[in-house]
């Protein structure tokens, strides 16, 4: 069983409890994520967030911040929405966080939508408010708008955000991730080339990589078997999202290209319907999951949240004691 955390020189905290490994979470909110997965030889747990519409939104969102807290993350992120519909939530969210709750955090910065000039200033923004980290997206064109289109002298790629980010003089002030499918991209043609678009971003000055959602951890393992064959070697950070409900996960998982295991798929179909019998398959899959990839001492471990805390606290509570 886990016992109490101890603050060490360094700026972490560290926190056993599943066999053979340790959860090394920071303190310091000015660390770079890229520093943190650099120092540590133990997994780095993490929380994503999304900014609510409402005001009944925020104030549950903070709740969930503040309980997750207590489990002393690595760090968080933030998301923004499709275009950039959330910027300046995303943005204030991603402060807020840092400056008033303490963490650190990331924020997701998609460039579908922006001009250059803008990604610099919502750089500068982020930078001035004590935030050091951000995702490099593409993203996508906000559904709603069918006349959207993207400037001219825009990106169009997500590695030409990563290149855009490490050229700037500032390059030092920030820490960049970049996103990555383990059951390949929609849109790429194959594998070989989805990985070779991400060799591209990591050769451009991504310093970590985080994975979309899977279900099934034999494809996470070989894709990044297909990655480190590439040259790439960054950290690789599994993502994990408990399944709150079933038309949900399968709408997200249809989007994705994301694939269930026929096991978890009479599951579903089993629980569907029944709220509590549904969040108690989501605990069971993802701690399953989150053991396995624990026992094969990856970087850390990413938790899509939807802004939720019970889930993301009862499998930490299974993995870790605590």
């Amino acid at each position: 069983m886990a016992t109490n955390p101890s603050t060490v020189s360094t700026g972490f905290a560290r926190w056993s409890g599943y066999p053979g490994c340790e959860v090394l979470r920071c303190y310091a909110v000015v660390m770079s994520i890229a520093e943190i997965y650099r120092k540590s030889k133990h997994p780095i747990i993490s929380f994503e967030f999304f900014p609510p519409k409402t005001d009944v939104g925020y104030r549950t969102l903070f709740r969930t911040i503040e309980e997750l807290r207590e489990l002393e993350p690595g760090f968080v992120s933030v998301t923004m929405g499709a275009g950039g519909s959330t910027r300046s939530k995303t943005v204030d969210l991603t402060i807020e966080i840092t400056r008033e709750i303490g963490l650190v955090t990331m924020c997701h910065l998609p460039c579908t939508g922006f001009r250059p000039t803008e990604i610099g200033h919502i750089l500068d923004q982020l930078k001035a408010g004590g935030v050091h980290n951000v995702l490099a997206l593409r993203g996508d064109p906000p559904q709603d708008d069918p006349e959207f289109q993207t400037p001219a002298d825009g990106f169009q790629y997500a590695n030409e955000l990563v290149a855009y980010i490490a050229k700037r003089d500032d390059r030092d002030a920030f820490s960049i991730g970049a996103a990555c499918a383990p059951e390949t991209h929609p849109e790429a043609p194959d594998a070989a080339t989805d990985v070779a678009n991400i060799k591209r971003k990591v050769d451009a000055g991504t310093d970590f990589l985080v994975s979309n959602f899977f279900f099934e951890n034999a494809h996470f393992f070989d894709f990044v078997d297909r990655c480190r064959a590439a040259g790439i070697e960054v950290p690789i950070i599994p993502g994990i999202m408990p399944i709150a409900t079933v038309s949900g996960i399968r709408r997200m998982a249809g989007m994705n290209g994301t694939a269930f295991p026929a096991e978890l798929e009479t599951e579903l179909d089993r629980v569907d319907g029944n709220d509590e019998a549904t969040y108690a398959l989501g605990v069971r899959w993802a701690t399953m999951q989150c053991e396995e990839l624990l026992a094969r001492e990856v970087d850390g471990i990413q938790f899509y949240t939807l802004n939720r805390s019970p889930a993301a606290r009862e499998i930490y509570q299974n993995l870790f004691g605590r």
